[in-house]
């Protein structure tokens, strides 16, 4: 079964942690501290409203409170925080952060499918997209839709997302601890690619 298909089929709780999962998995990119999205995981164990930790998560990361986290000028201000992180680096990471800043930006304070499915889907793109342009083995490559022969980083990244789901779809709740897992795992991977593209900028005085 495909991505888009498991996406498709997925109930409240699997398309938030599939979301959420995405978001977590390029934290990096924010310089966040993974802690900082922990209450959404647990809010998604006990069912209970992710409204407030969301902002707060917004507030922590992309300096957004209150109105203004769910306002117009949110877009904006995403962008804002892309470049400011995106400064010293190249374009291809400038990209990334701004994606992964518009992730956060658009996730819906009500968690209904309805609300949800729409994020889920846009997540799960913007995370490969993300992958893609960090990717040194991508580089100078075509970006084909649905390429057959992903690069090592997208393609890892397309294996989690559907790990993610395939646990929430078999075990329900019971596999967010799981999927947290392995949400870490390719968080700590994100986060050495961060590192080394920025050690080699710095000797090369991009």
């Amino acid at each position: 079964m495909s991505l888009e298909e498991r996406i498709a089929r997925a109930d409240e709780r699997g398309l938030a942690a599939s979301g959420l999962a995405c978001l977590d998995r390029c934290l990096p990119l924010l310089d966040g501290d993974e802690e900082l999205l922990r209450p959404l995981w647990g809010s998604l164990a006990d069912g209970s409203d992710w409204s407030a930790p969301l902002e707060k998560a917004r507030g922590a990361l992309l300096g957004l409170g209150g109105e203004e986290a769910a306002g117009a000028g949110g877009d904006e201000h995403a962008a804002a925080v892309g470049d400011e992180h995106a400064a010293a680096v190249g374009d291809e990471h400038a990209e990334a952060v701004r994606l992964v800043a518009h992730m956060l930006d658009t996730a819906p304070a009500e968690r209904t499918a309805e609300a949800v499915r729409p994020w889920a889907e846009s997540c799960s793109a913007v995370s490969l997209r993300v992958h893609r342009l960090l990717d040194p083995a991508a580089e100078g490559a075509p970006d084909p839709a649905g390429a057959e022969d992903p690069p090592p980083l997208v393609a890892a990244e397309l294996r989690r997302q559907i790990t993610v789901l395939e646990l929430l779809e078999g075990h329900g709740k019971q596999g967010l601890r799981r999927a947290l897992d392995v949400s870490g795992e390719g968080r700590r991977v994100l986060r050495a690619v961060v590192s080394r593209r920025a050690r080699g900028n710095a000797e090369s005085g991009v």
